[in-house]
C-alpha cells in the first residue's frame, strides 16, 4: 500500500486556496479517517467515496486509510473534495497507475453511482487553478462556469470511472472545456430610457451618476417615476469589460448561479425589499455567503422606499459604500466579498408621500415628517453623492405622445466617452478617487476655491461632502468634455449635493 498526493482547492469567500489532499493506506483494522478540520459535508464523504468506488467495479481497500486535507487549521466545507477523495484510494491502493498527478486540480461530489454532480464556486476555483499553471477536472455540469475563465486546461467529466480511464493505460482523454466566446452584443435586455416621460432633470442627473459611478437619492411623491428611472439606469451604463463579468461570475457562482454566460456583458440590478435584514443585505452566515451588495457588485443596487429599511441595515452600507468590499469576521474564519456596487435610492418626502406635491394634500405634521427624515442619519446620508426632488408632473406631458426624448444607446454612448476620459486619465470612475487624487485631477482655480470655500461655509458641509462635490464636478466636466472645471460645473455639483438639506432633508 502507499501514499497518494492530489490538490483540489477551499472556498473562502471569492478567494480559493489550494488544498493537498493526502491519502495514506497502512495494513491494519480496517478504518477510514479524514483529519484536517473537515466540516459535516467532507465528513460524510466518507460514505459517498466508498459507494461510489463499490458501484465503479473497483474494489474498496479494508485496510487504514488516513486522509488528510491541508492545511490542517482551514476550515473544509461541501462535496468539492470527493473526486479527490476517491482518487487518492485508487491511486494508493495500486487500482490507477501512479503518475505526475501534480499538475491537476480536481473538483466534483459524487453520487453512490459513481456520477459527478455539479458543485458551488467554481469560477474561483479555475481562476486560481488557471493563475497556478494546472489543469482542472470537473463535473459536465459545471462546464459553463469553469468556461469563463480563458487560458484554463480544463477538461469535463460524467462520472468517476470516465475520469479512471483517462488517468489508466488506456488513457481515455476527457472532454476539454472550451473557453466562452465573448461577444459585445450578448447583453440581456434592459429598459430603455425613452420610456420615461418628462423628468429632464432626473435623466441628466442619472446619466451624471452613470459617467462617474456616482451614487443617487431620489425624493418624490409617488407616482413621478423614481422606480421607473433607477431601473433604466442599468442600460446607460458602460458595458463590462472581460475583467468586471469575471469577478461577477465568481460571486453568482458561490450561489450555484451556473447560466450567467448567457449575458456576458449584462450588469446585477439587485432591488431587495426593504424588509431584508443585515446579514441579507451584506452577506453572512456559517460559512459565510454574499449578500444583496455583492450580488450588485459591478452593478446597480437599487434600495426602494429607503426609510423602511430598518436603521441598523442601511448603517452597515456604509463601509462598503468607501472600500467597495465587505469582510465577515466568524469564529472559525474571516471571508471578503467584492462589493463595488452603485446606490441607487428612493424615499417619499413624507410619510403620506404629499409633501409639495401641487397635486395632492400632505396630512403630516411637522413632527411626523422630521421622525421620517430622521430614520436616515446624517453619516449615511453623507456617503451619498447626488440627491434630487422628482415632482409631479403635469398631466398634459404625460400625454404629449409628440414629445421626442433620447433613448438608452444615445445616453449611454456619451457615457461611455465620458468613463473612457476617467480612465484614461487616472485609470478609475471619478466616484472612486481618493482623497490624495483629488488636487491632482480635481484643481479649482483661484477664484472658484473662494467660491467653493462661501457654499462650503454657508451650507455647513462636512469634507467629505464637499470632495463628493469636486468629484460630481469632475464628471460633469468630462461629460461636457472640458478638461478643467469650470465655475458652471461646480455650480451644478453644488446643486445636487444641497438641493434636499434645506427643504426635504
Amino acid at each position: 500500500m502507499g501514499l497518494a498526493i492530489l490538490f483540489s482547492r477551499a472556498q473562502i469567500g471569492v478567494q480559493a486556496p489550494v488544498v493537498t489532499v493526502e491519502t495514506h493506506i497502512t495494513g491494519g483494522v480496517p478504518r477510514f479517517n479524514i483529519v484536517g478540520l473537515p466540516e459535516a459535508a467532507v465528513r460524510e464523504s466518507k460514505e459517498r467515496v466508498r459507494s461510489a468506488i463499490m458501484n465503479s467495479q473497483f474494489e474498496f481497500p479494508a485496510r487504514r486509510i488516513t486522509l488528510n486535507l491541508a492545511p490542517a487549521e482551514m476550515p473544509k466545507e461541501g462535496g468539492r473534495y470527493d473526486l479527490a477523495i476517491a482518487l487518492g484510494i485508487l491511486i494508493a491502493s495500486g487500482q490507477l497507475q501512479k503518475q505526475d498527478y501534480s499538475v491537476y486540480e480536481f473538483a466534483g461530489e459524487l453520487a453512490l453511482s459513481g456520477v459527478l454532480r455539479p458543485t458551488t464556486g467554481l469560477v474561483p476555483f479555475a481562476i486560481h487553478c488557471q493563475k497556478a499553471g494546472r489543469t482542472l477536472i470537473v463535473p459536465a455540469e459545471n462546464a459553463s462556469d469553469v468556461a469563463f475563465v480563458r487560458h484554463l486546461q480544463a477538461h469535463s467529466a460524467q462520472h468517476l470511472l470516465d475520469v479512471c480511464a483517462h488517468f489508466s493505460k488506456k488513457n481515455m482523454p476527457l472532454p476539454e472545456i472550451i473557453a466562452t466566446t465573448i461577444r459585445a452584443g450578448d447583453r440581456k435586455h434592459y429598459f430603455d430610457l425613452s420610456d420615461v416621460k418628462g423628468q429632464a432633470q432626473a435623466r441628466r442627473a442619472l446619466e451624471i451618476a452613470a459617467a462617474g459611478e456616482h451614487s443617487l437619492l431620489m425624493v418624490g411623491p409617488p407616482g413621478t417615476g423614481k422606480t421607473m428611472l433607477a431601473h433604466r439606469l442599468a442600460s446607460i451604463l458602460p458595458p463590462m469589460t472581460e475583467e468586471e463579468t469575471l469577478d461577477v461570475a465568481a460571486v453568482y457562482s458561490l450561489q450555484g448561479h451556473t447560466t450567467l454566460n448567457k449575458h456576458w456583458f449584462s450588469r446585477p440590478f439587485r432591488a431587495p425589499h426593504h424588509t431584508a435584514s443585515s446579514v441579507a443585505l451584506v452577506g453572512g452566515g456559517s460559512p459565510p455567503k454574499p449578500g444583496e451588495i455583492s450580488l450588485a457588485h459591478q452593478g446597480v443596487l437599487f434600495l426602494d422606499e429607503l426609510p423602511e429599511f430598518q436603521r441598523r441595515v442601511l448603517e452597515s452600507l456604509r463601509e462598503p459604500l468607501e472600500s467597495g468590499v465587505v469582510i465577515i469576521s466568524r469564529a472559525a474564519q474571516q471571508a471578503e466579498f467584492p462589493a463595488r456596487f452603485q446606490l441607487i435610492a428612493a424615499m417619499n418626502p413624507c410619510p403620506c408621500g404629499h409633501y409639495g406635491n401641487p397635486l395632492g394634500r400632505c396630512h403630516c405634521s411637522a413632527e411626523q415628517i422630521q421622525r421620517y427624515h430622521q430614520r436616515l442619519s446624517g453619516p449615511f446620508l453623507d456617503r451619498i453623492d447626488m440627491r434630487i426632488t422628482v415632482a409631479q408632473l403635469p398631466p398634459q406631458i404625460l400625454l404629449n405622445s409628440l414629445e421626442v426624448v433620447e433613448n438608452s444607446r444615445t445616453v449611454q454612448e456619451r457615457v461611455v466617452v465620458a468613463r473612457n476620459t476617467q480612465y484614461q486619465r487616472q485609470q478609475q470612475s471619478n466616484a472612486r478617487l481618493t482623497h490624495q487624487n483629488l488636487a491632482q485631477y480635481c484643481h479649482l482655480s483661484a477664484a472658484l476655491q473662494q467660491y467653493a470655500v462661501s457654499i462650503v461655509e454657508e451650507r455647513r458641509l462636512s469634507a467629505r461632502s464637499y470632495h463628493r462635490i469636486l468629484k460630481l464636478a469632475r464628471t460633469i466636466a468630462d461629460l461636457a468634455q472640458c478638461d478643467v472645471i469650470e465655475e458652471v460645473h461646480l455650480a451644478e455639483a453644488f446643486a445636487y449635493q444641497t438641493a434636499l438639506m434645506t427643504v426635504d432633508l
